[in-house]
């Protein structure tokens, strides 16, 4: 028997579909694209998921825990590629769901040019854009998008 929601209560599916309506979502060519001319690939996957799947060359890895501490320009943890509220971040994750939820949490510190890759790292290498690591290794724990 599922609970009695509380009032403003939502599910994760219309969280996700609530942070995808503000994202303008890149398929993973458009993605390479887009990075290939300067914008930043972050990768936010945990490190066992870029072990068992592998690496997009020069993209940016930050783990979800610390993505808005280190884009945020305003805040004393940023990196020095979070120069101002104009930079063009592109998120990636396994499979497109966390990083929806990640790019929408940009927006919200004012970064609104950040976005998120259409079926994440997996259509990005299966797509056959560059990648690192053997073809196809072991599956990461499939819970964590």
């Amino acid at each position: 028997m599922t609970p009695a929601r509380p009032p403003g209560a939502r599910s994760i599916d219309e969280i996700l579909a609530a942070a995808r309506e503000r994202l303008v979502r890149l398929e993973p060519a458009e993605a390479h694209k887009e990075f290939a001319a300067g914008a930043l690939l972050v990768d936010i996957r945990p490190q066992s998921f870029r072990a068992a799947e592998g690496e997009v060359p020069g993209s940016l890895i930050l783990e979800r825990n610390v993505l808005e501490w280190r884009f945020d320009p305003a805040g004393d943890a940023r990196i020095a590629e979070a120069t101002d509220y104009d930079v063009r971040v592109i998120v990636l994750c396994s499979e497109g769901y966390t990083s929806s939820l990640a790019a929408a949490s940009l927006h919200d510190l004012g970064l609104s040019r950040a976005t998120d890759v259409v079926g994440g790292y997996r259509a990005w290498r299966a797509l056959g854009l560059p990648t690192t690591g053997s073809p196809w290794p072991a599956e990461p724990d499939p819970t964590y998008h």
